[in-house]
């Protein structure tokens, strides 16, 4: 950022108008529901207003709380806010920079986690974004300023970090490789943060990991900049538009249109910020009151898959805190050949196999997840047929129903 800039971004938080402008976002913003018309019900509605909050609440702990250049933390994603069809099962560690200018330690031990994976990733950011408005643009601003889409630029995988005998750990994350044997997570000059991902098997069971990261110069922390809160509001308020733009691009644009289908596409899955060490397959799911929905599908060999039923803005129902909603490798119950059978109703027909509530809702997206895979993603064969249907005659009635195959892999 040069002075002038800086100057600028300064000028605009203390006039007032940094202020205004994310204001202005957040209102234009929580507009964008009305574009879906009479796909989102009135339960849609309301959970759309409380992403919008939800959103806020993630840009104010990442670039507010969690942004300072001199004093880097690695801070829990915020609670309840899953973005993307966040697994109940993984938990997030955020680390926000202004830029990857500089290098980094982070220690920690494991815990009794059986694996995570870290990453560094880069987002369309000007280094002007405290000195212009940018609600005014709307949509539009997201092809130059788009904390959403998000681009893996190195990642490490716990199999790859030397543990000792307690489970204590480091790792340098620096644009040079360190001298030695120590584990190395690669940034680049335009590295906008790190995210760690948790995975459990058994969260009731597992001791949680510890992380802390702190800047190999030892630079003082030091008091917030009124350029910097310009720029934070400006992140903020850009995260909430840029988040709110692609759950209505995947859905009207993309999901919605193949409706009870499930595609594994890798380009679509890396450009938010995805790492190459699983599968991950998104599509939408509708059926009318009265009906069910029954997949089967056999998992590919692999340390942890899940299968998650969500809303349309791709958050998990609200019943995922009672273990509902999903249905994940070590908790299902598996068929006699190995496969397992899904049923999303509103009641549970008793024909075995797993239930999923879907807790009120008609439609939403879903998504199939499988991490440290050896070999593709399975295929899917999917039924929607009358629930009447299935408690009368059990899984008989799947000999009359339509078997759609899906599953199938874009790129």
């Amino acid at each position: 950022m040069t002075d002038r800039t800086s100057e600028t971004a300064r000028q605009r938080l203390l006039s007032g108008k940094a202020w205004d402008d994310f204001c202005e976002t957040i209102r234009c913003t929580g507009h964008m529901v009305d574009r879906f018309g009479e796909d989102a019900d009135a339960l849609d509605r309301a959970e759309w207003y409380r992403f919008m909050t939800r959103l806020m609440r993630n840009g104010f702990e990442r670039f507010m709380e969690n942004c300072e250049p001199d004093r880097p933390r690695l801070r829990d994603a915020p609670w309840r806010q899953g973005i993307n069809f966040q697994s109940p099962d993984q938990d997030h560690l955020l680390a926000e920079f202004v830029d990857g200018s500089a290098d980094y330690r982070i220690t920690g031990n494991r815990g009794t986690i059986p694996y995570f994976v870290m990453a560094a990733w880069e987002a369309k950011q000007p280094a002007d974004i405290g000195a212009r408005d940018w609600a005014g643009r709307e949509v539009e601003g997201l092809a130059e300023f788009d904390p959403a889409t998000l681009r893996t630029t190195g990642f490490l995988q716990s199999d790859a970090i030397r543990f000792d005998a307690n489970g204590d750990f480091e790792v340098i994350v620096s644009r040079n490789k360190p001298a030695g044997d120590v584990a190395w997570l690669p940034i680049t000059d335009h590295c906008v943060g790190l995210l760690v991902r948790t995975v459990y098997h058994d969260r009731g069971a597992t001791v949680p990991p510890v992380m802390r990261i702190q800047r190999l110069d030892g630079t003082d922390p030091r008091p917030i900049r009124p350029a910097e809160m310009s720029d934070g509001l400006a992140k903020a308020g850009q995260l909430v538009l840029a988040y709110a733009e692609l759950v209505r691009s995947w859905w009207q644009d993309n999901l919605a249109k193949r409706p009870n289908r499930i595609r594994f596409s890798r380009a679509v899955y890396l450009s938010n910020g995805g790492v190459p060490d699983r599968h991950h397959g998104f599509g939408t799911w509708q059926k009318a009151p009265g009906e069910a929905i029954v997949l089967r599908f056999t998992p590919t060999p692999c340390d942890y898959w899940i299968f998650q039923l969500c809303n349309i803005w791709q958050e998990n129902l609200d019943n995922y805190e009672d273990g509902q909603g999903y249905v994940q490798k070590y908790t299902a119950r598996y068929e006699s050949d190995g496969s397992v059978l899904l049923v999303v109703a509103d009641e549970d027909p008793g024909i075995g196999g797993n239930w999923i509530d879907p807790f009120g809702h008609a439609h939403g997206g879903w998504s199939l997840r499988l991490i440290k895979t050896e070999g593709d993603p399975p295929p899917v064969t999917l039924y929607r047929l009358p629930l009447a249907a299935l408690k009368r005659d059990g899984l008989a009635a799947l000999d009359a129903a339509e078997a759609v195959e899906t599953g199938e892999i874009s790129d």
